[in-house]
């Protein structure tokens, strides 16, 4: 019984950081119902895991007001399509607000709901290009490198996405009233770089030039390394006590590692650290450093972090149906979160959920019928 118990939001077929936002709700504990298309596919999707799968065909008339009436039982709605689409389709914000004056109508988008981008098309790619995230990740003198979609996509949009929800119902508890949240990928990627901000107002930042700061790969002491066997490291050793156990572990001299926050000095020190790590395997460096206080970890690949032993100890991963994949976080003490089933067939529930908001036997049959519902 998650924090969430109680609580039903309504998500609406999307990809992306809407159904992580909508699985993490879930694994709290909300009942998510996802109102799929007829014909749609889970295909192993992990983010279906914990929500049930109605399918409402919102281009006719009843199956419309089919979801209105399961509007008027849910606290959350959660609006995956570009501005406006909703509204075109008739359960805009106004619409739904009406029918229950008390839900959160969360809309994810990626440039948000207004300005010059808001109709056009994008990506992750698109959107943390334009607050300067994508500019700063690479190496000196070659292109950005994208992070995956994990800064846009999933940090600045479904984190931000559930963050919004949690703030709004925490508010709707005290007042009585719902509200529209506009959750957009670049506000979210911008959040996300206010360290940076703060590192260049200090002057310790240079924003022009990659692989030239503490944190971007410019310093010896942060960052990747290849070693003997073609495996890599992360080497994280910023404070000075960290730096001299590294120096220690790693049998560094003084002589030529000494000058930790020298920058004209730190290009010179990477080539010579490069060498050094080159000269053992990821295994020989883990049984020196892992676990001490050099801030080190081997990198390992998606497929091999669930047999870390640090991740076996605390269940960071589990199987559902056969498949791996992260638990859920973070982990309440009183109300833990859960996964309580996989991913369902697309419209597996429509039935016992329309029914749990009473809609009659005769009912649905008519709306199956018609072709309101599937």
């Amino acid at each position: 019984m998650g924090p969430l118990n109680g609580y039903t939001v309504i998500e609406l077929a999307g990809i992306g950081p809407a159904p992580m936002g909508g699985m993490m709700l879930a694994d709290m504990g909300a009942e998510v119902i996802r109102i799929d298309r007829a014909g749609g596919m889970v295909m192993k999707d992990v983010s279906t895991r914990g929500k049930k799968s109605v399918v409402v065909n919102l281009k006719d008339p009843n199956g419309l007001e089919t979801l209105l009436r399961m509007v008027e039982n849910a606290d959350v709605l959660i609006d995956p399509y570009r501005p406006g689409v909703c509204e075109k389709l008739g359960i805009g914000p106004s619409v739904c607000l009406a029918r229950n004056p008390k839900l959160i109508f969360a809309r994810m988008t990626g440039w948000g709901q207004e300005g010059p981008l808001a109709q056009s098309a994008g990506h992750d790619i698109n959107y943390i290009s334009i607050t300067g995230a994508l500019y700063a990740m690479g190496r000196k003198g070659e292109k950005p490198v994208p992070p995956l979609n994990l800064v846009g996509d999933m940090g600045g949009g479904g984190m931000l996405l559930v963050n919004g929800v949690l703030a709004a119902l925490l508010e709707t508890a005290n007042s009585g009233k719902g509200q529209v949240i506009d959750v957009a990928m670049v506000d979210g990627a911008a959040q996300l770089m206010w360290m940076f901000h703060s590192f260049e107002a200090m002057g310790l930042w240079d924003a022009t030039e990659r692989e030239s700061n503490m944190l971007d790969g410019g310093a010896h002491f942060y960052d990747t390394y290849e070693c003997a066997d073609g495996e890599y490291i992360s080497i994280g050793s910023i404070e000075p006590q960290f730096y001299a156990l590294l120096k220690e572990r790693a049998g560094l001299t003084e002589e030529d590692f000494g000058a930790q926050n020298d920058q004209s000095q730190w290009s010179a020190m990477k080539k010579k650290l490069t060498t050094v790590i080159k000269q053992k395997t990821q295994a020989q460096w883990s049984e020196i450093m892992e676990g001490t206080d050099v801030c080190f970890a081997p990198v390992l690949n998606f497929l091999d972090a669930p047999k870390h032993p640090a991740n076996i100890a605390r269940n960071t991963y589990i199987e559902v149906d056969g498949l791996v994949q992260p638990a859920p976080a973070p982990r309440f003490g009183r109300t833990p979160s859960e996964v309580r089933h996989g991913g369902h067939d697309v419209g597996q529930d429509t039935d016992a959920v329309l029914t749990e908001m009473g809609f009659g036997e005769q009912e649905l049959a008519g709306l199956r019928a018609g072709g309101s519902i599937v």
